[in-house]
């Protein structure tokens, strides 16, 4: 695994800031000044945009490479696009796509090299060999330096994994969305001294406001109470309930507030007893632990 921040962030909403070269970088500058050095980013965010608006503010400081880690995707076809022409969309696993993928984030980038390339989703039809020689040449020639998944169940971790050591597993994970807790994923991650990466920590906002399902009105009337009792807010707590787990996950974190950046830091310092974790958890299940 490479050497990645606590908290990484998320790119996928940078093509929507309206942000000139300038202001990206002094986005990029103050959030690796605060600790987050780490860049989560996919070939198709922003329908294709986000590397470029990344890499061309990062050409206004070559040099602030040598502080971040770069972390992309790649695995998922759009239609609509010039890049690869789609039909429909689909996941596409080949050795031929991945090296596609990776050149063009390269030079998306404006880098020599990816610290992580994770493969996007499972792919129905991977072939873990073909996957496996692919990764191997590209690390040969150093474009890309650890190679991990994204969204993989715990079988299909352990086939790719068999063929090409896997970093991590990029996965969502929240109170409103349990499953890697019992399906084997974090077993299999904590097995092997693996750390996951989680995506959407906060459900995509809707831990703190607009999803009225009882389930989320629930966690929201927990986070709210714990985060009263605790001294911090409830974005912090439900942060500190995913470093909670012995996996240590890098939590993804989405905001390009500089505010939702401090409460997620916050959970650093910030360890819940058993207790209070499994308040959340109950909050998001319904029911008490069996």
């Amino acid at each position: 695994m490479p050497n990645l921040s606590p908290l990484v962030a998320g790119t996928w909403r940078l093509h929507e800031q309206g942000w000139s070269a300038a202001e990206r970088l002094r986005w990029i500058e103050r959030w690796a000044d605060l600790g987050v050095t780490s860049f989560d980013h996919a070939d198709i965010y922003g329908g294709y945009t986000v590397e470029a608006l990344f890499g061309e503010a990062l050409a206004l400081r070559p040099a602030l490479r040598e502080r971040l880690q770069l972390v992309s995707k790649c695995g998922i076809r759009l239609p609509g696009h010039a890049r690869g022409a789609a039909r429909i969309k689909h996941y596409d696993s080949s050795a031929a796509h991945i090296r596609a993928s990776v050149e063009h984030s390269l030079r998306a980038l404006r880098t020599d090299r990816l610290d992580l390339l994770l493969l996007h989703r499972p792919d129905p039809l991977l072939d873990a060999a073909e996957v496996a020689d692919a990764v191997a040449a590209l690390q040969r020639e150093g474009k890309i330096l650890a190679f991990g998944v994204s969204n993989f169940g715990p079988q299909a971790f352990e086939l790719l994994d068999a063929a090409t050591p896997l970093a991590t597993n990029q996965i969502e994970l929240h109170p409103l969305r349990r499953e890697p807790l019992h399906d084997g994923t974090l077993d299999a991650l904590q097995r092997r001294g693996r750390r996951p990466m989680v995506w959407s920590p906060l459900a995509g906002g809707r831990l703190l406001a607009g999803d009225e399902s009882p389930a989320a009105q629930r966690v929201r009337w927990v986070l709210g109470t714990l985060g009263a009792q605790l001294g911090v807010a409830p974005a912090t707590v439900a942060y500190a309930w995913l470093l909670r787990h012995p996996t240590r996950p890098h939590p993804v974190v989405g905001t390009m507030r500089e505010a939702g950046l401090q409460q997620a830091l916050a959970a650093l310092g910030l360890r819940l007893d058993a207790e209070a974790w499994t308040e959340l958890w109950q909050a998001g299940a319904g029911h008490e632990v069996a």
